[in-house]
């Protein structure tokens, strides 16, 4: 599966943006984890191909909404309220299989990875 990412960019704190991540090929779930200046990468949220079946951050979860279109294979990651330590690349990710809904939080849960989007979020 290949994965192409798209919708970074400069926000101002307290704007929004939607990052957007197409897959080629057949996903199970998809993901999105991010990693900042510095820091490990940590995940954001994952959805299941299936049903739809969301999991969050907990840190995150009330901000950030994902959600898929099965029709176009992409995922979308709605940011809202952003903050400056939400900068970050932001990585889409693609899962093999339907995991338990708490298994996408692991990056073993996936097999193949985007390059990423920067988001700086910044006045």
């Amino acid at each position: 599966v290949q994965l192409q990412a798209s919708g970074g960019g400069l926000v101002q704190p307290g704007g929004s943006l939607r990052l957007s991540c197409a897959a080629t090929g057949r996903t199970q779930g998809m993901g999105w984890f991010r990693q900042a200046p510095g820091k490990d990468r940590e995940f954001v949220a994952a959805i299941r191909w299936s049903d739809a079946g969301t999991y969050y951050a907990g840190s995150l979860k009330g901000r950030f909404t994902i959600s898929r279109d099965s029709a176009k294979n992409t995922v979308y990651l709605q940011m809202n309220n952003l903050k400056p330590e939400d900068t970050a690349v932001y990585y889409c990710a693609s899962a093999p299989r339907a995991w338990n809904i708490g298994h996408f939080a692991s990056s073993s849960a996936y097999d193949s990875w985007g390059r990423g989007t920067l988001v700086t979020v910044s006045s």
